[in-house]
């Protein structure tokens, strides 16, 4: 409930007032705040942990986020426009994004889209400190600097991707190229031993990073390209609805090859191929 609507709100407020020729850049520059916030976790969390236990540390953070609700909230009132009081609160209200996503092919296709890179990137924040502990036997806050270096190249990335996708190369081929990178850094971790150096880990969690973590800008300036006039905020939750779908669905499906003995790296070789098709649809049928 907490995370649900950030990201529909904020697009209404960005579609209102950025201009079309840098709308992916100024989404991506938006987005950086979740994996910016992902290496604060990684170098805050784990000796919080350590220090006061998950407990006083999940605390912390819940602490963090009222403050940040009453720093924001002076300011509200300036992008809070175009309200309609007299909308209606109904479970057909609510699902009317999702209604508005199936009809229309091309939101269609993003939402699939949606769906299969947002499984892949939760399996990369999730599991991934988990993944560098059980498997190349890190310490806790060694392999928490690797996810922040994750992040950091996700905070990078996404700047990066969202300058060139509105100067360079269309959304929708930067999102298909996205989609080969995740997949490919995926299944790559089939080939990871514990023989490797810490310096590569730190390369192949950047890379995967700023794939798996790093298309978000994009995918949302193209959502917003591709949205029917006025419904910027709708065609958003719709598509992120999926995106969401996805988030929920695909850690279930990871454990479950865990719990077959399939390991880490099967898993997520298993669980990236997916990414790596949807990647391939967008370039070849853009190609078409």
């Amino acid at each position: 409930m907490g995370y649900g609507p950030i990201t529909p709100a904020s697009s209404h407020v960005l579609a209102k007032t950025t201009p079309r020729e840098r709308m992916a850049l100024m989404f991506s520059i938006k987005q950086t705040g979740v994996p910016a916030g992902g290496v604060l976790a990684g170098l805050i969390v784990p000796a919080l942990i350590l220090a006061v236990g998950w407990q006083w540390g999940a605390v912390a953070i819940g602490a963090a986020c009222a403050l940040l609700a009453a720093l924001i909230a002076p300011v509200r009132e300036r992008y809070d426009t175009g309200l309609n009081p007299h909308a209606p609160i109904s479970p057909k209200a609510a699902f009317a994004p999702v209604g508005l996503v199936a009809r229309a092919p091309r939101l269609r296709e993003m939402a699939i889209t949606g769906f299969v890179y947002g499984g892949v990137q939760i399996t990369l924040v999730t599991y991934l400190v988990t993944f560098l502990t059980d498997d190349f036997a890190l310490t806790l806050v060694l392999a928490g600097l690797v996810m922040a270096a994750s992040q950091l190249a996700s905070v990078l990335g996404r700047i990066a991707w969202g300058a060139l996708a509105d100067r360079a190369v269309a959304r929708r081929t930067m999102l298909g190229l996205l989609g080969l990178g995740m997949g490919v850094s995926a299944i790559a971790t089939l080939g990871a031993s514990p023989g490797w150096p810490v310096w590569l880990l730190f390369l192949f969690a950047s890379v995967f990073g700023a794939t798996a973590v790093g298309w978000n800008g994009v995918f949302l300036a193209e959502v917003a390209r591709i949205a029917p006039a006025g419904q910027v905020s709708q065609a958003t939750g719709g598509c992120l609805f999926f995106t969401f779908l996805g988030v929920v669905v695909t850690p279930p499906l990871f454990n479950l090859v865990l719990a077959l003995g399939g390991g880490y790296s099967v898993a997520y070789a298993l669980l990236g191929v997916p990414g790596l098709a949807v990647g391939a649809h967008l370039l070849l049928r853009r190609a078409g």
